[in-house]
């Protein structure tokens, strides 16, 4: 099992990134969570990780912090959340606030979540609320402190993140309403998925 990475970002296209470690390109999915946090590209990263073997294919997810882990690993043991799934949920939501919702048996603040219907909503609150203590909010700092975005064209960041949208489940028609709607001009497309993002659950 590789649980820990450290080396040097090679690419970063969301909700993927390649990371360098002594000249071995690991690809790695990672919520956006982490992914908001990623200094720029030729910069050291440190990720916790969690590997999946299965039939057809062998993949890494990585998580700035170790409560990301924690919970993601507890998300996939829920029946009918896969890791995909459990990424989209990372993504949408911080740990405390996925916490507050399952603690306030808020289903509607997760059905909000790409892919998380009532009945799902419903499974996670009632087999997560038994396994919320086993994990730490109290983290190790985030695996980059200081972020470095390289700003892109608004057109092309635009796109970049529609592109992100849809890899976490969201349908495309619904994930270019989502950034049309994003009226500002920013500099990155995480900023743009992060606006998304922060609109879907309010």
């Amino acid at each position: 099992m590789i649980g820990f990475l450290r080396g040097t970002l090679l690419s970063k296209t969301p909700p993927q990134l390649v990371l360098d470690v002594n000249g071995v390109g690991y690809e790695i999915e990672a919520p956006m969570t982490t992914i908001y946090d990623l200094p720029g590209i030729g910069q050291s990263v440190s990720l916790f990780t969690h590997l999946i073997v299965r039939e057809d294919a062998h993949i890494l997810f990585g998580f700035a912090t170790e409560t990301e882990r924690l919970l993601f690993r507890a998300l996939i043991k829920v029946n009918g959340i896969g890791p995909k799934l459990a990424l989209t949920i990372l993504s949408g939501q911080s740990v405390a606030e996925f916490y507050r919702c399952v603690e306030d048996h808020d289903v509607k603040g997760l059905v909000r979540l790409p892919g998380v219907g009532q009945k799902t909503a419903e499974r996670l609150i009632i087999e997560m609320r038994d396994r919320l203590p086993d994990l730490e909010l109290s983290d190790q700092p985030r695996s980059s402190a200081v972020t470095v975005q390289t700003p892109l064209p608004s057109h092309s960041s635009r796109q970049e993140a529609i592109s992100a949208l849809c890899a976490l489940g969201y349908k495309p028609q619904d994930a270019a309403k989502m950034i049309q709607a994003i009226k500002d001009t920013l500099d990155s497309s995480e900023a743009y998925i992060r606006a998304a993002l922060k609109g879907a659950v309010r």
